[in-house]
């Protein structure tokens, strides 16, 4: 089994020293992914924008990967304030209609460049 580094243009990039994700046998493994614009930097504004931001980031790292939300397991996503529970959870619905994933939501202190979400996940690759 190898581990393959993903990378694309189609998502924002690392803010760090960490990949946007990470293939490994028949599994995806994105990295949070923050709702930046890929090709002009800037942050979405307001938590429905974000969430939408953060999950077109999401959609492009899992695609490099050979995976899509169709197949996620698994998603994380950090919430800046938990009042934002019900704008987020409705741009999230719309994502995975038929068969969401399970899901952890925490609330955190900080994200990084001030953003008010931020999501991850696992997904099987397509075959």
């Amino acid at each position: 089994m190898s581990r393959k580094v993903l990378a694309t243009t189609a998502a924002a990039p690392a803010v760090g020293p960490y990949a946007q994700g990470i293939g490994f046998a028949s599994l995806v493994f994105a990295s949070g992914q923050l709702p930046v614009d890929p090709k002009t930097g800037a942050l979405a504004e307001g938590i429905v924008a974000q969430t939408k931001a953060s999950l077109a980031n999401l959609e492009a790292v899992l695609a490099a990967g050979g995976a899509s939300f169709a197949t996620v397991l698994k998603t994380t996503v950090f919430l800046k304030n938990m009042d934002d529970f019900a704008a987020m959870n409705e741009v999230y619905a719309a994502a995975f209609p038929d068969s969401p994933p399970a899901r952890s939501t925490i609330e955190v202190a900080r994200l990084p460049k001030g953003a008010l979400v931020e999501i991850e996940a696992i997904a099987a690759r397509i075959d």
